[in-house]
């Protein structure tokens, strides 16, 4: 990560923090109301090979201690009814600005991936991981419907695990190389706005 790059990072999640922290802090608050605890999913991803760290998100599902993989149609019926508007809006993302100021992610990179991934396919994700993982990015922006949708036909941990392996994991790493080439200060601002976007055209 470049020094320019770390600085828009601590500036921004800083500003946001003091901007957001009462609108975090009611979210916190409707969940507690409506779900109860725990209120954060904290999750182990990597930021690079051998590198692992713990992802702060708003709770947006039930509990289940051997919850393992990535989320497909047979976690579905799993997705509480605030969890469901938490992630429309992408609202159950503010706790990584946390992650943001501790330098474990950017706010525009590769969405960092399971250790499990990672290990099966170390080569290629060596490649990937050398942008510092990020909120949003090129492969969040392009193809997160399309994934969404590919998942959602899942009916079986195994069969998310297969096509996430076989066609989302190489499809998200081509694009996460595209924007490895092209990265700069005026791409990841192109980047977060086209996030912005994307989540006022779904409301």
């Amino acid at each position: 990560m470049t020094w320019r790059k770390r600085i828009f990072d601590l500036f921004f999640a800083s500003l946001l923090i003091l901007l957001l922290g009462p609108v975090l802090l009611l979210l916190m608050g409707w969940l507690l109301w409506q779900e109860g605890r725990p209120l954060f999913y904290v999750a182990e991803r990597m930021k690079g090979p051998g590198q692992p760290f713990a992802l702060w998100k708003l709770r947006t599902m039930t509990v289940v201690e051997t919850d393992t993989g990535v989320s497909g149609g047979d976690k579905s019926a799993r997705i509480t009814r605030t969890g469901a508007w938490l992630r429309s809006k992408r609202l159950d993302e503010f706790p990584q600005l946390w992650n943001i100021l501790k330098g474990d992610i950017s706010f525009v990179g590769p969405r960092p991936p399971l250790r499990q991934y990672v290990e099966a396919n170390p080569a290629l994700y060596a490649r990937v991981l050398k942008s510092r993982p990020g909120v949003t990015g090129l492969a969040s922006i392009t193809y997160h419907r399309h994934e969404a949708a590919l998942l959602a036909r899942c009916t079986s941990a195994e069969d998310t695990d297969a096509v996430y392996t076989r066609t989302c994991v190489p499809m998200k790493a081509r694009l996460d190389l595209i924007y490895q080439r092209h990265q700069s200060m005026c791409y990841d601002f192109d980047l977060v706005f086209q996030t912005i976007g994307n989540i006022f055209r779904r409301g």
